[in-house]
């Protein structure tokens, strides 16, 4: 058990929360979503650590107004890899035991990836393999889909190619533009980021080659 009842009261055992490090770039809306749901009590873990690359990223303050640790570390004019270090020893410092990307502009290194195997998490607002990389909305309204979504899965070296880890729907409305797409997408995306974070950390699923499984020990079936 994570908690112990006293008069009454969820009193949550930080020592045996997860650490979740939180990767953006801009606003931030999944972050906010993710830090909620732990603050509610709905996912049990801990934010050890949020990282910008960019000063000006309304999720960093976000996260400084909460007194989380929150951390710049700017990648304009310079090496990927030499950046990526910086961040990875950041978070290594931090305990992260968890990344999750939330709107982090940023193509991971190889060797980013190898330090946290199976341990990195993106979403992105399409039903992938449709629509990578960026203004998916768009592509699919443009493209003249009937259902989008979003999708959680794991990162690799690629853009949005990692094992998919769960996907959520919606349908494309006829008066839909991209920006109304992308708000009930991003009303998904909140559930979404969760719902995977919880599976991973509570060691309900696993990857056999690129596909995500439910472990046996998931309580499927019961």
């Amino acid at each position: 058990m994570l908690h112990d009842s006293v008069q009454g009261v969820i009193q949550i055992n930080v020592a045996l929360l997860k650490k979740i490090g939180i990767l953006l770039s801009g606003r931030g809306s999944n972050f906010l979503a993710i830090a909620d749901s732990i603050e509610s009590g709905r996912l049990q873990a801990e934010i050890a650590i949020v990282i910008s690359n960019r000063a000006d990223a309304p999720g960093l303050e976000a996260a400084r107004k909460r007194n989380l640790n929150a951390k710049l570390i700017p990648s304009k004019g310079r090496v990927r890899e030499e950046h990526d270090a910086e961040v990875l020893a950041a978070l290594k410092a931090a305990g992260v035991e968890l990344i999750c990307l939330a709107g982090y502009m940023r193509l991971l290194s190889r060797e980013f990836v190898c330090a946290f195997p199976n341990r990195i998490l993106n979403i992105h607002p399409s039903l992938l393999p449709a629509f990578p990389g960026l203004d998916a909305q768009k592509q699919a309204i443009e493209y003249g889909v009937k259902v989008s979504g979003c999708t959680v899965h794991f990162v690799d070296e690629h853009l949005d190619h990692g094992p998919i880890i769960l996907q959520k729907t919606a349908p494309v409305l006829d008066g839909d533009d991209e920006h109304s797409l992308a708000a009930r997408i991003l009303e998904l995306e909140h559930l979404a980021y969760t719902e995977a974070i919880r599976l991973v950390l509570g060691g309900e699923i696993e990857v056999r080659e690129r596909k995500v499984v439910r472990t046996k020990n998931s309580g499927e079936g019961r």
